[in-house]
């Protein structure tokens, strides 16, 4: 975990650092804006690029948040799956960090793309830029059902190019005004923050500043891919690159001392014209990178947060054996509709700057109340507890109320779509909630001879040799009374062998256990799985493990008991049963309850049914529906006449 390796390095040049990558593209343009450009606004802007990426990418993530590790995972799920069971309210940073998450990274392809893209207009002034921008996202996103393991090899090599020539066109313009490394001193930062300019308070410039580390909650989200030791040494290089490239770019700038920018964009005025195009051609495979690191990673958290019911049980596929390869087909489209909605609207980079960020401090915000708590139940000492608080509030407060000034300019976008994914976040949390505290269990024990005595029943057809039900009953000796009535009554089900399958989500990522309880020998079978929140529901080939498991060690009968097959040794047929709930009308809901549920079962419907979740094969799978009544009509008057 806290060992590098070259080739470990390699692949987290490729994966992590595409998003802060890439924020020269746009970060000084936009810290320049539409004003004449001037020494105190580069010299100050440079001096808060470096203290931001010192103070909160480099210390914040790199030193502090990724020592907190949930077996080698990272991210913000991860880290509310460390701390979930000592309060409840950690579950309201969790969410809005994960929605904020997923909202903003809508607006990172079309801004790092158009950045990139629109370097062209230097060389064609004329070029229409949108169309190409939405041709090179729509290919990325029908890409991805292909998975990116052969192209993933080839991200490392080609991000080490672009921050090496990052680097080198850095030290190029440097070399020509040593001065430049004056801001350095933070000095430089506080004047322009701290004295308004041209009529506008320097403060409102963090908000162009906070671009430069918007890629950061992506160090510790990537994790699990990389490991914490490549992820801190690479940072070293990637770092030294992009403050090589930017105090380049603060040189440049102070060359056109007095001038309006109008359009050009200093990352590309740093290149030769010779070289201008392969310039180009290099920062737009970047931006291909830093938006497929985005795909990538938002599929993983949504997977994350279906494992830890905050997201509805949407369809997953893994396209190969690789770690970390996943699709997800529903947040393709979503993310895809996103981000061409984003280009449509904003056309320009220079739009979608004013846009960017908002919803990402609120991350970060969250990120930062979920550690604190960590480092309290690690038994941190409290006034280091206090002061990461403090501090990391302060700082991330101050980018906060910057980039609210953002929200008529574009911002409302990003804030907008968290708010839709928080909604259903909370929509899915709450009903779980619900239907968790209204499931009624009974003891499996109380049934045990009505089972054994239905299974000896022959005056009733018999359902299958092995019946399988999934069921929410956690405790060994539980089984819920839903259960209970599909057996004896919705349809008497007679059986040789009851098997009941339980799913526990564990907090540790990669978990994958299991607990038999023999109830009856030959009759009564309880399986409870223990999978961890990044391991894949093959409920279907880890109960065939498990028998198989059982039959070698002699605790269980497979072969059929039907007298002909039984003699050939044929396997008994398996038939599963998986109970789906819809919302009786036989209910007095609260209004609240009453919205929750109705949105969740609105919703539900367009997911996929819990057999296909739970990876079944379809043939052998029975679902039945059974009403779900949160609170039964009581004090019903109803008067008999002749």
């Amino acid at each position: 975990m806290d060992k590098a390796t070259a080739a470990g390095l390699l692949v987290a040049m490729g994966i992590i650092y595409g998003d802060i990558g890439t924020s020269p593209l746009y970060v000084m343009q936009s810290i320049i804006d539409k004003e004449a450009i001037d020494e105190r606004t580069v010299l100050g802007g440079l001096s808060c690029i470096f203290w931001t990426l010192t103070l909160q990418t480099t210390l914040k993530y790199v030193i502090l948040i990724l020592r907190a590790d949930n077996r080698g995972e990272g991210g913000i799920l991860a880290l509310f799956a460390l701390v979930r069971r000592h309060a409840k309210w950690l579950t309201i940073p969790a969410i809005i960090g994960a929605s904020t998450l997923l909202a903003d990274g809508v607006i990172t392809p079309p801004i790092s793309v158009a950045s990139a893209v629109e370097g062209l207009l230097k060389i064609y002034p004329d070029l229409q830029t949108v169309p190409i921008v939405i041709a090179i996202i729509t290919g990325l996103f029908m890409f991805q059902i292909f998975g990116t393991g052969v192209v993933g090899r080839a991200f490392g090599p080609v991000m080490l190019i672009w921050f090496s020539m990052l680097a080198i066109f850095g030290i190029i313009w440097i070399a020509q005004d040593w001065a430049i490394l004056r801001a350095l001193s933070p000095i430089y930062g506080y004047e322009l923050l701290t004295n308004p300019h041209g009529g506008d308070g320097g403060f409102w410039i963090l908000g162009a500043v906070f671009l430069c580390t918007t890629g950061a909650e992506a160090l510790y989200s990537d994790l699990g891919h990389c490991g914490r030791g490549n992820i801190r040494v690479s940072w070293v290089f990637v770092k030294i690159c992009l403050i090589l490239q930017y105090f380049g770019q603060g040189a440049w700038l102070l060359t056109q001392n007095g001038q309006l920018l109008n359009g050009r964009k200093p990352i590309f005025e740093l290149m030769p014209e010779w070289f201008l195009i392969w310039g180009i051609a290099i920062a737009t495979a970047a931006a291909v990178i830093a938006s497929q690191a985005l795909i990538s990673g938002s599929f993983t958290l949504v997977s994350e947060a279906i494992r830890l019911n905050f997201w509805p049980k949407v369809r997953l596929h893994y396209p190969s054996d690789q770690k970390g390869q996943l699709y997800v087909p529903s947040m393709n489209i979503f993310l895809w509709l996103g981000c061409i909605g984003v280009v449509l609207w904003f056309k320009e980079s220079a739009n979608m700057e004013a846009a960017y960020g908002l919803a990402i401090t609120l991350t970060m915000l969250m990120t930062t109340a979920l550690m604190a708590y960590y480092l309290h139940i690690k038994k941190f000492d409290m006034w280091w507890v206090v002061g990461f608080i403090i501090v990391y509030v302060a700082i991330e407060g101050a980018f906060l109320v910057a980039n609210l000034r953002k929200f008529v300019h574009g911002g409302y976008v990003s804030l907008f779509i968290a708010a839709a994914i928080i909604a259903l976040m909370v929509i899915w949390y709450r009903a779980n909630i619900i239907k968790m505290r209204l499931t009624e269990y009974v003891k499996m024990a109380d049934y045990i001879e009505p089972l054994q005595e239905l299974s000896q029943d022959m005056s009733i057809p018999k359902y299958a040799t092995h019946l399988v039900f999934m069921s929410n009953a956690a405790r060994m000796g539980d089984i819920e009374s839903k259960i209970i009535y599909s057996i004896f009554q919705k349809r008497p089900k007679r059986a040789d062998i009851y098997w009941f399958v339980h799913v526990d989500t564990m907090d540790d990522p990669y978990t994958m256990e299991y607990k038999v309880n023999v109830i009856e020998s030959d009759d009564i079978i309880k399986v409870n799985f223990r999978l961890g929140f990044k391991v894949e529901q093959k409920i279907n080939l880890y109960f065939r493990k498990v028998v198989e498991d059982m039959v070698k060690k002699g605790e269980v009968d497979i072969t059929s008991r039907y007298e002909s097959l039984n003699k050939q040794n044929v396997i008994g047929d398996f038939r599963f049963v998986v109970l789906e709930r819809f919302l009786s009308f036989e209910n007095q809901l609260s209004l609240f309850e009453g919205i929750i549920m109705k949105a969740y079962f609105f919703i539900k419907d367009f997911t996929p049914s819990e057999d296909k979740w739970f990876g079944l094969d379809t043939s052998a799978v029975k679902v039945e529906k059974v009403p779900l009544i949160i609170r039964p009509v009581e004090n019903v008057h109803l008067k008999r006449i002749d």
